[in-house]
């Protein structure tokens, strides 16, 4: 399975023009905390369905990552009715980015 490959071409549909929120984690294939937060992700964007999970590769879409002042990663950022409501940095265990996640989107 894995969570859908974002890119600068198709962020402003995916993402900003989205009904849904929609949380982007920014990686990168070489970032070892990255691949430790991705399977937590799969499991999260299967199980919930009022946000959607997509992933976007830095190394490979530089400008949407400094658009967004993303400096370290993973770094994922939750997006409402276009607009970044909600960012979290480093790898974290999956109790903690549900908590972020209704955190920002109010549940």
């Amino acid at each position: 399975m894995g969570l859908p490959e974002i890119t600068d071409n198709n962020f402003q549909a995916e993402v900003i023009e989205s009904a849904t929120p929609t949380l982007v984690d920014f990686w990168a294939p070489w970032c070892g905390p990255c691949r430790m937060v991705a399977p937590i992700l799969e499991q999260i964007d299967a199980e919930r369905e009022d946000v959607r999970i997509v992933k976007l590769n830095v190394d490979d879409n530089q400008q949407t990552a400094a658009q967004f002042g993303v400096m370290s990663i993973p770094t994922m950022i939750l997006f409402r009715n276009g607009q970044p409501i909600g960012q979290f940095v480093g790898a974290m265990p999956k109790p903690k980015i549900e908590k972020e996640l209704d955190a920002a989107l109010g549940a």
